[in-house]
């Protein structure tokens, strides 16, 4: 911190000015584009969700790029792209000559709840130009900037070597699941054969509150419900999505793009409560199959294939329950299933559970890089540091060496 004190001590001992989010930078608006307009190719589509869309190959935006998700669950999420992107339904930003664009994408970040909190609308919220034009930045001079830049800079660097190895974790894990669950010898059953219909609530005749499990609710790398995504719904305020009654051990999978790939098992405290009509919910009949066999089994690489090879629709493709229904899985005994489940669940918790492991190291990094970027950007902006902040900072190094040896 010696050199960004002596720069603040230097340039801005008083403090910065502040200037609405409009004056130092440069926002476009989106192109309006779908899947079927365009080529398939390399370029991402960066529109409603926190990934790309899709993938065209042509661009409109290149160089550093800041992203501003426009609509649907992910509404409001910040990005940072140094390669051509194509920007539909979202808006881009750029910093103007006196602010570093890799600077202002921290500032945002720094905000993203109150970015998140601009969002109008009832049923596909949306988030505008607008909504955040006059935001207030701290623009310090351009050495103070680049100093803050290279420090976080820092700390998402050590936790991208982290999420790279845990990716390459989750690729051994996929392997061997893949290979666990192979069978040659195993009669296969359609999921149809051994699953029971769900019900669904009449919101005309409830009069209570219920807690609402939408797509975005579960986690895409944990595979586990974010509390802090379900919100609380009566019938004055249900979305025409939020419908069907889960329960405990229920099995939810998204089978519509962008959401692909959320899948997780209800837990206890979700029992008797609503779901979107965008997840196929799988109750399975445990006389036949354990509900966490067949989560797994919908985790491999081959029932992938069959949802690509099986989805319908031009903007956002997607698998019917029906057609999903009919996905056959290998089904052996309860006892091999459930040793199946032993092995596959410790697998499970080595790449996922934020408790243990990398992911748990993953999180603490996360949370320290949170707190030490809105330290140094409010000390930019004031030129003090305050007491947790210079302790947290003390501790960088230290935590750095730590994590170099682990």
């Amino acid at each position: 911190m010696s050199k960004l004190d002596d720069l603040i001590r230097e340039l801005c001992p008083e403090g910065v000015e502040y200037k609405t989010l409009r004056e130092v930078s440069e926002m476009k608006r989106g192109t309006s584009v779908t899947k079927r307009n365009i080529v398939e190719g390399s370029v991402p589509v960066i529109s409603g969700g926190k990934e790309p869309a899709y993938y065209c190959n042509i661009h409109n935006r290149e160089g550093e790029t800041i992203t501003v998700a426009g609509s649907g669950a992910g509404a409001g999420f910040v990005q940072y792209w140094t390669i051509p992107i194509f920007v539909g339904d979202a808006f881009s930003i750029k910093g103007r000559e006196r602010i570093l664009t890799k600077y202002l994408y921290y500032c945002l970040t720094n905000m993203q709840n109150r970015i998140y909190a601009t969002k109008k609308g009832g049923g596909v919220p949306h988030v505008h130009i607008s909504n955040v034009e006059d935001f207030l930045i701290p623009v310090p001079p351009l050495a103070v900037q680049d100093e803050i830049v290279r420090i976080l800079d820092n700390f998402t660097e050590l936790t991208a070597e982290l999420t790279a190895e845990l990716t390459a974790r989750k690729k051994q894990y996929e392997f061997y699941r893949n290979k666990l669950l192979t069978f040659s010898d195993i009669p296969r059953v359609a999921l149809r054969c051994f699953t029971e219909k769900v019900s669904c609530i009449d919101w005309k005749n409830y009069h209570g509150s219920k807690k609402y499990i939408d797509l975005s609710s579960v986690d895409r790398d944990t595979h586990k419900i974010i509390d802090g995504e379900v919100l609380e719904i009566s019938s004055k305020n249900a979305p025409s999505r939020a419908k069907q009654i889960v329960k405990k051990d229920d099995i939810l999978f998204g089978g519509t793009r962008p959401m692909l790939k959320r899948c997780c098992v209800v837990p206890r405290e979700y029992d008797e409560q609503i779901c979107s009509t965008g997840f196929c919910v799988l109750r399975v009949n445990e006389k036949i199959a354990l509900p966490r066999y067949v989560y797994h089994c919908l985790g491999a690489t081959e029932f992938y294939r069959y949802v690509e090879s099986n989805q319908q629709g031009t903007s956002y493709p997607a698998i019917g329950d029906k057609v999903l229904k009919e996905y056959e899985i290998p089904l052996p005994s309860l006892g091999v299933q459930k040793r199946l489940v032993h092995v596959l669940d410790n697998f499970d918790a080595i790449c996922a559970d934020l408790k243990i492991g990398l992911p748990a190291e993953i999180e603490k990094r996360q949370k320290q890089y949170e707190f030490y970027r809105d330290a140094l950007l409010n000390y930019a902006a004031s030129g003090k540091l305050t007491m947790s902040a210079q302790h947290s900072t003390a501790q960088h190094s230290t935590a750095q060496h730590s994590t170099a040896q682990h």
